[in-house]
């Protein structure tokens, strides 16, 4: 082999920890395919059924495993939150209703903190689902439901360390979440609803979220003399407007370099021309349902700062105009 091509003593161990979390999650496919499929549909119904929060609980590792599945419920159509077992017991338990269900995280099965809540949680009448290791645990056993990441051994060398348990842990968690979001039908809208401030909320944000209505269009009738379109534009104050039919259907648009090219073309006679007469036909526009981004796509390539919103029958219902997407944050 040549020295290039040398794996090192470190990246081998690294590629060590990799092989082994793979195993872990291969095995664990197969484990649900064969053995817990019933387990898992049963646990997908009742977070589906489930007319409170999905209350996800668990200690050191799992417990920030559990943090990240939580996060990864709620943002994807099922509310859940996450609390440590031990603040349960002074003073949380309060926020828990009979109409929640708690999915519990221990791979061992027998964490001192979550075996305490298990008693004051049945008495409440919360479901409760377990992910663990531990088949016979005491976790396990007091489940109505229990799923298993059985675990042959984890990345750390010592076998110690939760390594292999909390990719597994974390997998099962998405695989619920995203199962879940299926179920609901959940959309990208919702996604964008749900996810206001990040990037992926943004770029789902579409034209009808931020554009204005109707009543806030510039708009003059086709026949409108050249007096009545100036005093529209003027008033709007957008540098242009837009120029409809007899049908309410848009036939174009009168901007202020339109308004000096009549000049030009006309100076005396100005006065006495119509809408019809001085403007552009064919300008630019999109649908209320289009992403708010296509809008931005097409003011930058077209150097404008303004598009005109048309429902299906090519009548004006709205415009979007660049300061709008500033605002939204898309800019």
């Amino acid at each position: 082999m040549s020295p290039s091509l040398t794996i090192s003593k470190n990246l081998q161990e690294a590629l060590n920890v990799l092989n082994t979390e793979e195993e872990a999650l291969k095995d664990l496919i197969l484990d649900l395919e064969k053995n817990q499929s019933r387990n898992f549909e049963l646990a997908i119904e009742t977070l589906l059924t489930c007319k409170g929060r999905i209350v996800v609980t668990g200690v050191g590792k799992s417990g920030h495993i559990g943090s990240k599945i939580a996060a990864t419920l709620a943002s994807t159509g099922s509310p859940a939150f996450f609390v440590h077992p031990a603040e349960l017991g002074h003073g949380d338990f309060g926020m828990l209703k009979n109409k929640d269900v708690m999915l519990a995280l221990s791979f061992s099965g027998e964490t001192e903190e979550l075996k305490k809540v298990l008693v004051p949680v049945k008495r409440l009448g919360i479901k409760l689902i377990s992910i663990t290791g531990n088949e016979s645990s005491t976790i396990a056993q007091n489940s109505d439901i229990a799923l298993f990441v059985r675990v042959k051994k984890e990345a750390c060398p010592l076998n110690l360390a939760p390594t292999a348990s909390t990719t597994s842990m974390l997998a099962l968690g998405d695989s619920l979440a995203i199962t879940l979001m299926q179920a609901r039908g959940f959309t990208e809208e919702d996604f964008a609803k749900s996810h206001p401030g990040g990037t992926l909320g943004k770029k789902l944000i579409k034209v009808k979220d931020v554009m204005r209505e109707e009543n806030e269009i510039p708009m003059v009738n086709e026949d409108a003399g050249f007096i009545r379109t100036l005093e529209e534009i003027n008033n709007k104050k957008l540098g242009f407007t837009t120029v409809i039919g007899l049908d309410k259907r848009l036939v174009g648009v009168v901007t202020d370099g339109d308004i000096r090219r009549a000049y030009l073309k006309f100076k005396n006679d100005l006065q006495s021309k119509s809408s019809k007469e001085i403007m552009s036909k064919n300008p630019k526009t999109i649908s209320r349902d289009d992403l708010a981004v296509s809008a931005l796509k097409i003011m930058e390539d077209l150097r404008i700062s303004d598009l005109i919103v048309l429902d299906s029958s090519s009548k004006p219902i709205g415009i979007v105009d660049l300061k709008d997407l500033l605002k939204a944050g898309l800019i």
